[in-house]
């Protein structure tokens, strides 16, 4: 028997460097020890927009994918894999830096500023490349922070692994197909004629989606995309293959993120975080897993761990500032990868739609924490309604043809739902206000606060204010105002306790000299509802204040629970923004009050927008003005 020792790159760390030696790759009987390969090399294959539940390797109502399977059978699989966050940019981001995208200011979709890296952290794939890997990227990179220069050695359309000087380099390569992205399910009506190879009447619909023909094609023909992906995954093995680098190699293929039907890409469910994960392992170095061959895991992987597991496939020391933790490589333990049960989640701004979610998932038990509830999850965004089953879901909710499930989407949501996900998979039954879970729900809520507060969670800062006061280093800003963002966080969960208890605190709250104290009271307020109607006369100073937002949250409240005349306040408003994500948060406020409340609104009146600002003239403000226009 002879076992292989790679050429680690050399740590400091002597005890580092014995354990590399010890987890070393056994050669299989037909590989010649004078010619050994040298670090192992990774790929990763990634399908834009799919959820681990449209593939029939994870879930019987799948669409069968025969080399998708075949790289499980040699491999492992990770039944529990989950991206952070539910949309590309932010997901991409949180896989190339390691790092929770709110600790570092990078959780917008679409970003208006790239935010620096935090001091003294790379993008992992340039530790790999100072260690003598060649590093590609083919060809999405969509990264909401500030990329260095020494990330890719090439990072295009061309950019192949193939392309690398030496044949001897290892190498680590990313390849996105988008063929499974949203846009593939903009089709019009007259597209519908084109038959699916998956029957509509097959497919299963999830429970909280309307029953028509619309819905049952678009899922089949979705099942077709990702039959497509299935043959591109094959494409790539076969490369590897036929290069006689596939038994070298580390094969990871996942989604970027859930979706991408509607109530999945964009939202904290189940179908916008759970993603297919299957890793193939190269007989050269299987003992880096540790695992058997065909094995499956339900043991809990996040979007941050990825970058740290690769670079401890390659046996690389973990740089400090990363928030993940290996799963496979000389840093992981098997046994105690199986043990991991939490994962948490993120979702700020989509595009033009504003909404501040988070959740957190622990075992089978899932907690979401609805910032502003009173939004509903089918507030106008105007991409995700080039879907046909989008408009149609909308169509029927307003003719008042929806009931159960299928209504809840245009509802406004519980500040807080926790789901018991073995009994109800599709998240439909809260439990928040059953007797019988409220030591579940106390538990995570009291975790999840705590993880927000430990990381500080960016958001509560505002991004009208993070892009004027912490794009030089939000990673120290945040830590420098971790006081401030903790007030912020306990005074927007004033909307969780009995309102004869939130009262009083959110009174002190209106009265802080800090104005953010004073929006995030506001936001309670809306949180609560009637129940906060008693504080009008307090709220309805507000509309004055001098921090235009304030207003504006002030005008949310009294719009939807008095007769107060706010449009005034609300035009004025307007004209005080003096940033685009100022400016953006306010027509947020619009849409929803008008499409949900009636509250009229003079499209005239946007002429009045402040004419010394600027503004993205293909950005999301133009998304807003073009919907309440009605140009699109």
């Amino acid at each position: 028997m002879t076992r292989f020792i790679p050429p680690v790159c050399l740590s400091a760390v002597a005890v580092r460097f014995a354990l590399g030696l010890v987890l070393l790759t056994q050669l299989s009987a037909t590989t010649d020890a004078a010619d050994p390969p040298g670090r192992p090399n990774v790929v990763w294959i990634m399908s834009e927009d799919n959820s681990a539940d449209y593939l029939r390797h994870f879930d019987p109502a799948g669409a069968p994918a025969p080399n998708i399977e075949a790289m499980a059978a040699h491999g492992v699989t990770f039944d529990r894999a989950f991206s952070n966050a539910p949309v590309c940019s932010v997901a991409r981001t949180t896989l190339i830096t390691g790092c929770y995208a709110p600790r570092i200011g990078t959780q917008f979709h679409r970003r208006h500023v790239a935010m620096p890296m935090p001091e003294d952290l790379q993008m992992f794939p340039a530790y790999l490349r100072a260690a003598g890997y060649y590093t590609t990227n083919n060809s999405k990179e969509d990264y909401n922070a500030v990329k260095g220069s020494d990330v890719w050695s090439e990072s295009s359309r061309k950019a192949s692994w193939r392309n690398r000087p030496d044949a001897s380099m290892p190498f680590f390569h990313v390849q996105t197909f988008a063929d499974s992205h949203e846009s593939r399910l903009h089709f019009s009506e007259a597209q519908m004629k084109e038959k699916t190879v998956t029957d509509p009447a097959e497919v299963k619909l999830q429970d909280y989606f309307p029953e028509t023909p619309l819905f049952r094609y678009t899922r089949a023909r979705y099942h077709d995309r990702m039959m497509k992906i299935d043959e591109l995954v094959g494409g790539v093995i076969d490369q590897l293959r036929e290069a006689e680098q596939l038994e070298n190699t580390f094969v990871f293929y996942f989604g970027d993120h859930g979706g991408v039907l509607p109530r999945s890409k964009g939202y904290l469910y189940e179908s916008g975080l759970h993603v297919p994960l299957v890793v193939r392992v190269p007989q050269r170095f299987q003992s880096l897993a540790a695992r058997q061959l065909g094995s499956r895991t339900n043991g809990f992987v996040e979007f941050v761990d990825f970058g740290p597991t690769v670079l401890s496939l390659a046996g690389l020391e973990q740089p400090e500032g990363v928030d993940g933790k290996p799963f496979l490589g000389i840093d992981a333990d098997p046994d105690k990868v199986d043990r991991r049960d939490e994962t948490l989640g993120y979702a700020d701004r989509f595009d033009e739609k504003y909404e501040l979610v988070r959740s957190l998932r622990i075992g089978d038990f899932k907690y979401i924490r609805n910032f502003e509830s009173f939004y509903p999850d089918g507030l106008q965004n105007n991409y995700r309604y080039k879907c046909l089953a989008y408009q149609q879901w909308r169509e029927l909710y307003q003719q008042g043809k929806l009931t159960g499930a299928a209504r809840q989407f245009y509802e406004a949501k519980a500040p807080e739902a926790l789901y018991d996900l073995a009994a109800d998979p599709y998240e439909i039954h809260n439990l928040a206000s059953n007797p019988e879970h409220a030591t579940q729900l106390k538990m995570m809520r009291d975790q999840l606060d705590d993880r927000l507060k430990s990381l500080p969670d960016l958001s509560f800062v505002i991004e009208a204010v993070m892009v004027d006061e912490a794009i030089n280093n939000p990673t120290v800003f945040g830590e420098s105002h971790s006081g401030q963002i903790t007030k912020y966080i306990d005074t927007v969960n004033l909307a969780l306790l009995p309102s004869e208890q939130a009262l009083p605190g959110i009174q002190a709250a209106l009265d802080d000299a800090d104005p953010w104290v004073r929006y995030w009271a506001l936001v309670a307020c809306s949180s609560l509802g009637e129940a906060a109607k008693p504080l009008i006369p307090a709220i309805e100073k507000f509309l004055v204040d001098v921090e235009p937002l304030v207003v504006i949250r002030a005008v949310e409240y009294l719009a939807v629970h008095s007769d107060i005349d706010t449009l005034p306040f609300l035009y004025r408003s307007l004209q005080r923004a003096t940033n685009e994500p100022e400016l953006l948060r306010m027509l947020n406020t619009i849409v929803f009050l008008r499409d949900f409340h009636g509250y009229e609104v003079d499209p005239d009146k946007f002429q009045f927008l402040p004419v010394l600002l600027p503004i993205d003239p293909k950005g999301e403000v133009i998304r807003r003005l073009q919907y309440l226009k009605g140009e699109i």
